[in-house]
């Protein structure tokens, strides 16, 4: 294609892109002037190599671990327990939030619940956890939807709570029945503070797969810390924060980027995109 057969607007768009990449660069000069310090200061000798080893070497250790592939098996068991247990934070926080917002024996029910367990730190349950479920999978699942589920639920009772009561009544002089109404009118004007619930259910859910693995070992980001940690192994130690950063960076960034996609109706789609 020649110049003169590109389509019109072809500039504008080019210069467009150019923009928006200059200002991605430009947010991510913070984490670059970040790691440029670590490694000088890893450098530096202020530190010995079990303090603050270099970032090369850790950057060499995710390679080297990619390349062994325990990188993408512990990646891949973490990120299965964190997605498992955010997908049923999803369907039973929705339905709790929904259960507790329409109906009085529900939130008669769930109300005293939430109010006592959302403040309070829900790791302190991980040993009866272990005593009931040992110290797999289920475990570690579990745990983390009980730390994860109450943001969703309270989310989803001030979302469903806060829709404009004109649009419930005009959908009843319509004739819309009890399904309709909460299927077309109350959950799509709720969506986007039940979406904000689970982008903060989300980095909790890996956060707490860490800990949960730290704390019971075997396979995962977090088991594969501790244990090096057990051996001294601070390149170890320091390049599995380094992962855990990357993942959970990526798992934030999908799920702006899903928001967005399913609330392309909402005047929010219509806003500067951060992402």
């Amino acid at each position: 294609m020649t110049i003169t057969d590109r389509p019109n607007g072809w500039p504008e768009k080019a210069a467009r892109a150019a923009v928006r990449l200059s200002w991605a660069a430009a947010r991510m000069s913070s984490i670059v002037l970040l790691l440029a310090a670590w490694q000088l200061l890893a450098r530096s000798g202020m530190f010995t190599h079990y303090q603050l080893p270099a970032l090369s070497d850790v950057l060499g250790r995710i390679w080297s671990d990619g390349v062994s592939g325990d990188l993408w098996i512990n990646t891949g068991l973490t990120l299965y327990r964190a997605l498992t247990a955010f997908c049923i934070c999803t369907v039973g926080g929705v339905l709790i939030g929904m259960a507790m917002s329409r109906s009085i024996v529900a939130n008669w029910f769930f109300d005293p619940i939430v109010s006592v367990g959302f403040p309070m730190p829900k790791i302190a349950f991980l040993p009866v956890v272990i005593l009931w479920l040992g110290v797999y999978d289920v475990s570690k699942i579990t745990i983390i939807v009980v730390d994860a589920i109450f943001p969703v639920i309270a989310a989803t009772i001030i979302a469903i709570q806060g829709v404009e009561k004109q649009l419930i009544w005009s959908a009843r002089n319509m004739g819309a029945s009890n399904r309709e109404l909460l299927t077309q009118v109350v959950l799509p004007a709720a969506s986007p503070q039940i979406m904000t619930g689970l982008q903060v259910a989300l980095p909790l859910c890996l956060i707490v797969a860490v800990v949960a693995e730290m704390l019971m070992g075997g396979y995962g980001l977090g088991g594969a810390m501790i244990t090096a940690s057990r051996f001294a192994n601070s390149t170890g130690v320091f390049a599995g924060i380094v992962e855990i950063a990357v993942v959970g960076y990526c798992l934030v960034k999908i799920m702006a980027v899903v928001r967005r996609r399913l609330l392309v109706w909402h005047q929010e789609a219509n806003a500067p995109s951060t992402v």
